[in-house]
């Protein structure tokens, strides 16, 4: 089991779980017995959770307890500092898309023992402009769906929500011009949706591409034409790392270091689902720059 000698949690008790006071609790025992002196934290706001997280430096480790939104501000305050702990995240959210893409289990007290006897891996980051994302960046219908989605619905129904709020949200979908130019790629068309990805879950859905990963220096670009059968029947074709891109016809995949999308019609990023104004285009990765506990899986 690691050991540390300081470390600081940050929680959201707003969250989408309604008893994670309660589950907290049950875990602090095993988190006593791995950290000598622990400081728990529960910011008020997005703005105090940065705070927070800007002044970080000192700690062994930070472990993030909230949903996809806390772990995105978390993720892009630390991601802005020049020595940045250890990081361990921990499902306390409706979709909790990142600890899935790491195999975190989602009971919260098996996650806490899977990462505390887990290994260190260091995480690519994706950025753009001064903002950080972890899991993805899209743009398009993506951003209607999350614009879409009621709060008491989210809150009542989980993940359930983005379902709903996806399908609505297609009936109206509206495509827009895109140019796209990386690495020697140069492509333009019409999309309603371009996605640059990181995690591979996203509203608790897996992403049928088998050659994502947070951890090989690449960032994986879907740029989706249409909503029909055909684009499900060629994404389905992702599934496979070997899988046979140039016969894509609904579809475009490469993986990219860095990249700019020209979009003009699009006003708004969905970045790790929190929505930002669209402003550069130019998106970088930044290979290997946090490390986080992760289970060792078996």
């Amino acid at each position: 089991m690691h050991t540390f000698n300081k470390a600081l949690l940050i929680y959201n008790e707003h969250a989408g779980n309604d008893d994670v006071e309660a589950k907290l609790a049950a875990v602090m025992p095993v988190l006593g017995k791995a950290v000598k002196e622990l400081t728990v934290v529960r910011p008020e706001s997005s703005d105090e959770t940065r705070r927070i997280c800007e002044t970080s430096s000192d700690m062994e480790l930070v472990i993030i307890l909230g949903g996809d939104g806390t772990v995105h501000q978390c993720i892009d305050a630390i991601s802005k500092l020049d020595v940045r702990p250890l990081l361990a995240i921990l499902p306390g959210g409706t979709s909790n898309d990142f600890t899935r893409t790491l195999g975190i289990p989602q009971n919260l007290r098996d996650a806490v023992e899977a990462l505390l006897t887990g290994e260190i891996r260091s995480i690519d980051v994706g950025r753009e402009g001064s903002q950080h994302f972890i899991n993805f960046w899209g743009i398009g219908l993506v951003t209607e769906t999350s614009k879409n989605v009621d709060d008491g619905q989210k809150k009542s129904f989980g993940p359930l929500s983005y379902m709903a709020s996806t399908i609505r949200t297609m009936r109206e979908a509206e495509s827009f011009p895109y140019h796209i130019v990386s690495d020697g790629i140069d492509i333009e068309g019409v999309a309603i949706a371009i996605f640059v990805l990181n995690g591979s879950s996203l509203a608790t859905t897996p992403i049928p591409i088998g050659a994502i990963s947070p951890s090989d220096s690449k960032l994986d670009v879907l740029v989706v034409k249409n909503s029909n059968l055909t684009t499900l029947l060629e994404l389905m074709s992702l599934r496979k790392p070997e899988a046979d891109t140039s016969q894509l016809n609904m579809l475009e995949y490469m993986q990219v270091n860095e990249l700019q999308i020209d979009a003009p019609s699009q006003r708004r990023v969905d970045m790790d689902g929190e929505l930002y104004d669209f402003q550069s285009g130019c998106i970088q990765l930044l290979p290997g720059h946090l490390r986080m506990l992760v289970p060792i899986i078996k």
